[in-house]
Order: structure tokens, then sequence, then C-alpha cells
């Protein structure tokens, strides 16, 4: 049941043409979509506006069925046979469908299969509010959470994500010897400037506010568990703390679906900002 070239495509570029397609040419393909341009037995010079408008639906419902077995078809691939099924909430699943037939990404139709096969084998995974979520999320929009997600980092034992944004000395005779109180991260080196947050806010995978813990014990080190690797700091006073931003609960659910975009130079970043005032191993 997946797609095949006889199956509508939500796509401004033809099976025949270039991606770099000129813009009247897109335009014409999009009339297609619409219900506007010619067709094998049907041309819409010769019928009513409303059997334009049945037409067109017709072509809408045929590419939502398309989408939803695309998703299906890849659930199949995702979902274990060695492992006992599960019931998700009927309700939970007819909203599921209702949100994916609108899904015509590629791409992010891998995503939507992966939480339908997680729910078949373990349900309560996904709230309807993250599914509402991914449902208003391109693809280029994915992309900013997989680099987010690269530099996202566990505290301790809390196990909610967060992205270091720095530090921030709050006293202490060492603060008269410096320029600034506060010592940033440059998330932008990393492709994720704030512009990239505000989005990810705009979404409600991030928290709208930064935070910060509070002041940090020199005497207790404290871990800092990066996506392939781990470190341990030690505070060298007792006037720091971290400020950071905070993934919500929808943000958390989404991290179990994208993957994080790979970023090497994190880590040795991350342990040259925090080597002034932490010991870092």
């Amino acid at each position: 049941m997946s797609n095949t070239d006889s199956e509508p495509e939500f796509s401004l570029t033809s099976a025949n043409s270039q991606s770099d397609t000129s813009a009247r040419r897109k335009a014409l393909l999009l009339g297609r979509i619409l219900g506007l341009a010619s067709e094998e037995g049907y041309r819409p010079s010769n019928v009513s506006v409303a059997e334009r408008a049945a037409h067109r639906a017709r072509k809408m419902a045929a590419q939502h069925q398309a989408n939803v077995e695309s998703i299906y078809t890849l659930a199949l691939k995702h979902t274990p046979s060695d492992i006992v099924g599960a019931d998700p909430d009927p309700d939970w699943l007819y909203q599921f469908f209702q949100m994916a037939e609108q899904i015509h990404n590629r791409r992010m139709q891998e995503l939507w299969a992966r939480i339908l096969a997680k729910e078949l084998t373990e349900p309560g995974n996904f709230s309807l509010r993250t599914l509402e979520t991914l449902r208003r999320l391109t693809w280029r929009e994915a992309q900013t959470l997989e680099k987010a997600l690269a530099v996202a980092v566990r505290v301790g034992s809390d196990d909610r994500l967060k992205i270091l944004s720095g530090f921030r000395v709050t006293g202490g005779i060492g603060q008269l010897f410096r320029k600034s109180s506060s010592v940033t991260l440059p998330l932008s080196q990393f492709g994720l400037p704030y512009s990239a947050l505000v989005t990810l806010m705009d979404l409600g995978i991030l928290h709208s506010s930064e935070f910060e813990t509070g002041e940090l014990d020199p005497k207790r080190s404290f871990s800092l568990i990066l996506p392939k690797t781990e470190l341990k700091l030690t505070p060298k006073h007792g006037h720091l703390l971290l400020s950071y931003y905070r993934f919500s609960t929808v943000g958390d659910e989404l991290a179990h679906l994208v993957r994080p975009h790979t970023e090497s130079n994190f880590g040795p970043a991350l342990k040259g900002m925090l080597a002034k005032d932490f010991d870092v191993t």
C-alpha cells in the first residue's frame, strides 16, 4: 500500500520535471492539484463550479488516503512481531489518522509511522497535544529540532532535556576581576541562532523563557549527559549557576522520534566554556 506513480502527489514538482522548474510551471502544477487543469476525461471549462469543487474534493480525498496508507505501510516495518501488541485508545487512534492524512512529506510520514508502531506496543507515549504539534511541524522545523537535540543535555538525575546557554557568577571576590558576570555558549555556531530557539518556543517545543539553576554546591559534583558522551562537573567556587532553555513535555516526547543532528564540536566547545569555573572531566 505504498505510494506509486499512479497515486496523487501533493507536490509542485511533476514526475517528469526538475526541482528547479520555473515559477509559472509550478503555478500550472498547482492548478492540477486544485482541479483547475484538464485531465483525461475531465475538462474544468466544461463543468460547473460545484463539479470542479467535487473533483478537487475527490483528488484531496485520494491524496489523504494515500498519505494514510504510506504511514501505515511504514509503521508495519517498525512494528515488532515478537512483542505482545496493545490497543491504543480509540479516541487517540481516531485523532491520529485525522491528522496523519494531512502529512504529505515522506520524511515526516516516517515520524508518524514510528509513533503508530510505538503506540501499538506501548500506548500512552505520545499525547494528542504532541500529535498536534507534529502535524504543524514542517520538515525544515524538524531539522531545527534535530540541531537543538544535538546540543541538548541532561543535568544530573533530571531526565528533562535542556539546552545550556551559559552560566553566571553571582558574587565572590573573583567577580571583581571579570568584565562580565555571565558566560554564554554561542549556540549559533551549531546552527541554532536565537531565531531558531524562538521558532521552537512558538511551536511549544521549548518553554518560552530562560531558566537558571540555584547556586551550585562547590562540594558536590554532577554530570552533564550529552547525546554521545558524559561530562562530570565540579564547581570551583560557590557562586555559580547554570542558565538554560528547557524542553516542554511535548518537546521531550518528540525527542524520542527525531534523530539528533550530529555535532562533533559541541562537546569540546562546552568543556572550553565551563573550564574556567568548573573542573571538567
